[in-house]
């Protein structure tokens, strides 16, 4: 169990990030390729295991596996937090990594398992490794995270429209408790299902909740407690198709005259999530003709829900987001 410890000051220092990272995607990514994962990822394991051997990216993958196994410590200079303004600036960050931050969690990886010889010519000074591993990691990113960026990014927003929800409608405490059962709040201590007992204390810095596209089962907590902390927790992921439709201009006209013109309101509405008691309001119609679109539009691959608390809040799925706007 992971025990992360608030006081007043961190209570206000609690945000989301802004959306999918992409060196903890692409870690967690190469991680879900060598362990169980839920049945929601086959179709894209199978994918990305293919396409890595067609454009040659298995050995890089291997690379970036080795540093990062799954259910076990990995160096936290892999997810630097520069990552969230983008790929390039996490990978320039990752190879300004500080001679000491590298010797000390290289350090704390050989004490939990046999570093592989690559890594210990990393910890004996080799820096150029440094740049060989930010390829590694560029060329995998490219390779199995990148074409599913667009449903991952969107699939993220609506966890993050759900996370603004409750912030609003609880303050931060109603934050953390929408997180619930992945996360279980006790104020002041917020308890993370996790390999290993740890307990970190925030001590006024705040927390940076990251929501993950490739995450699944327990969030993930950086090793070092000095460092800016954060927890990256797993979303809820969408089943069904990943194709996005064609659209066009006056979307509106578009979408009633293929989903009828009251389903289309209810579509475009949920852009900002809503219950079906809100929909019912906003769309001045019953609540039970509001559940009925919802479950229409939601046997179709274009919304879903999340039940925090009482409540179910509806948002749009990648397919509702591509359908919606017109993306190919």
């Amino acid at each position: 169990m992971l025990r992360v410890h608030f006081t007043d000051a961190d209570l206000a220092k609690v945000r989301v990030a802004p959306g999918p990272d992409p060196l903890w995607e692409t870690v967690l990514g190469v991680q879900l390729l060598s362990q169980r994962a839920p049945r929601s990822f086959g179709e894209w394991r199978q994918r990305a295991r293919a396409e890595l051997r067609r454009g040659g990216a298995d050995g890089p993958a291997r690379l970036v596996g080795a540093a990062a196994p799954p259910a076990s410590y990995f160096p936290d200079f892999l997810t630097p937090v520069e990552a969230h303004r983008g790929l390039a600036a996490g990978l320039d960050a990752l190879r300004a990594t500080p001679s000491a931050r590298l010797d000390r969690e290289l350090a704390r990886t050989a004490s939990t398992r046999r570093l592989p010889r690559w890594f210990a010519g990393l910890a004996a000074g080799e820096r150029g490794h440094l740049d060989e591993l930010s390829d590694a990691l560029r060329r995998v990113h490219d390779t199995i995270v990148r074409p599913d960026w667009t449903r991952a990014a969107a699939t993220v927003e609506a966890d993050r429209m759900v996370r603004a929800r409750a912030l609003r409608d609880g303050g931060v405490p109603g934050l953390l408790e929408s997180l619930r059962p992945v996360l279980d709040w006790r104020p002041p201590t917020l308890y993370v299902r996790y390999p290993e007992a740890r307990d970190i204390h925030l001590d006024g810095r705040g927390l940076c909740l990251i929501p993950s596209f490739f995450c699944h089962g327990s969030p993930v907590a950086l090793g070092d407690p000095a460092l800016p902390q954060v927890l990256v927790y797993p979303i809820a992921r969408t089943e069904g198709p990943d194709a996005s439709p064609v659209g066009a201009d006056r979307r509106l006209k578009q979408l009633a005259g293929l989903l009828g013109r009251t389903r289309a309101r209810v579509l475009m509405t949920l852009q900002n999530a809503a219950t079906t008691t809100e929909l019912a309001r906003v769309l001045h119609i019953s609540a039970a003709s509001a559940s009925e679109h919802v479950r229409a539009l939601r046997e179709a691959g274009l919304v879903h829900g999340n039940r925090v608390g009482g409540y179910v809040i509806h948002s749009l799925t990648p397919l509702g987001v591509a359908l919606l706007h017109g993306d190919r």
